[in-house]
């Protein structure tokens, strides 16, 4: 049974793959944090999002973006140049999923709001099971929270994986010839995970991208 809907390769705006990037964290590199969740082959979920995050029985989830693969730019500029990549099966088969956007002050959001606040008390309650797959954009003080070009999926907890799970890395080509002689390395002295998946450069072009993916 299909997990997800066909995408037409003539379909340039939408994506078979979504992605999740290592951020900066001081002192740690964006490097450094990639470097631990391949070496960990875990990316853990730190923060609560969705509606209700700020409230007790929130789940903490990792974020990932089914921006298209040629667009990965706009992610790189704000988040950094390493990342991993995975089809969007293997996500949704373990729970993950798009989010949805009730903007704020609609009758959408009122009712999302009033779910999480009704359940506080109530943590296995099912409206946490979807609230951190709906999102509240809009304008709150002075600060705006507006982000649905991310195009932003989601997994709830932790999301453990095989070296072979992974569709691609995301690693600057610079890197390219290093990172491969690291994982081989690895592999002959049995010191850790080898990814022997496709490198891509989030800077690449579309040519590129598909010749690394499709050899």
């Amino acid at each position: 049974m299909a997990l997800v809907g066909t995408i037409d390769p003539s379909w340039k705006d939408m994506s078979k793959y979504v992605v999740h990037f290592a951020k900066e964290n001081p002192p740690r590199s964006a490097y450094d944090n990639a470097i631990s969740i391949l070496y960990e082959r875990r990316i853990i979920a730190k923060n609560a999002f969705g509606a209700g995050r700020h409230l007790a029985p929130a789940r903490k989830s990792v974020c990932f973006s089914e921006v298209p693969l040629h667009h990965l730019k706009r992610l790189a500029d704000v988040r950094g140049q390493h990342g991993i990549g995975f089809r969007k099966e293997y996500v949704v088969e373990r729970g993950g999923g798009p989010i949805l956007y009730a903007y704020k002050d609609t009758i959408q959001a009122k009712a999302v709001n009033a779910m999480v606040h009704a359940a506080v008390n109530e943590p296995s309650s099912p409206i946490w099971d979807v609230a951190p797959f709906v999102d509240l954009p809009g304008t709150y003080g002075k600060s705006k929270y507006l982000y649905e070009w991310e195009r932003e999926w989601r997994h709830v907890g932790n999301l453990h994986f095989a070296e072979t799970d992974p569709a691609f890395l995301i690693i600057p080509e610079d890197l390219d010839d290093i990172a491969r002689g690291f994982f081989a390395s690895a592999k002959l002295e049995h010191v850790g995970p080898s990814y022997e998946c496709p490198f891509i450069d989030p800077y690449w072009g579309e040519d590129k991208i598909e010749a690394a993916l499709y050899p």
